[in-house]
């Protein structure tokens, strides 16, 4: 059993002849016809990772916004799944980026150094350090850090994006974490 609940009778012939009819329209409204028996469960996927009932309020609607331009572009065989997939994702991106105090924290990577809360006047001479120690990494760990972090992608879409496997992906996101880590430390930081 899924965070969707238990499966519902849901006419997968019929929600995909509604898809098809959207992308071949552009008819809002039909997508609103395929999206609404599933805001609730949308919601409550929303609320398992938002803890935030307004918050989830709000992703309701940025998931239908989000529909609107990814149905036209993707391949959907399974709804359900497929929009499940789509709400975890837009809320793990909300909350990346609500940990996210500034591009050069990079998340845990420089926990003690003074790249994680630099001083004003440093803050030019930290990211210099950073872009620094980024050239440095391995290609691939260079290129997955920044579309995680910078690019704001996830793991999937960097995988898709690129041609490594998910385990690759994670390994080089987590090696060119403590890289970064290893060669800030190394340069006092700066």
């Amino acid at each position: 059993m899924s965070v969707f609940g238990p499966a519902k009778k849901h006419d997968e012939a019929d929600e995909l002849k509604l898809l098809d009819s959207y992308r071949k329209s552009g008819d809002i409204a039909v997508l609103g016809r395929l999206y609404k028996p599933y805001m609730g469960l949308v919601y409550g996927v929303c609320l398992k990772y938002l803890k935030d009932e307004e918050a989830c309020k709000d992703a309701v609607m940025q998931i239908f916004e989000e529909l609107v331009d990814k149905a036209a572009r993707h391949e959907i065989k399974q709804f359900r799944g497929w929009l499940y997939v789509l709400a975890r994702n837009y809320c793990l991106m909300q909350l990346r980026s609500a940990k996210k105090m500034d591009v050069i924290s990079m998340d845990d990577v420089m926990e003690n150094s003074i790249i994680m809360h630099p001083e004003e006047e440093n803050k030019e001479e930290a990211m210099k350090a950073l872009e620094r120690c980024m050239e440095k990494l391995p290609a691939a760990q260079k290129q997955s850090v920044n579309l995680f972090y910078y690019n704001d992608k996830c793991y999937k879409e960097i995988a898709d994006e690129t041609g490594f496997t998910l385990n690759e992906v994670k390994s080089y996101i987590q090696n060119g974490k403590r890289n970064l880590k290893i060669c800030l430390e190394k340069n006092g930081g700066l």
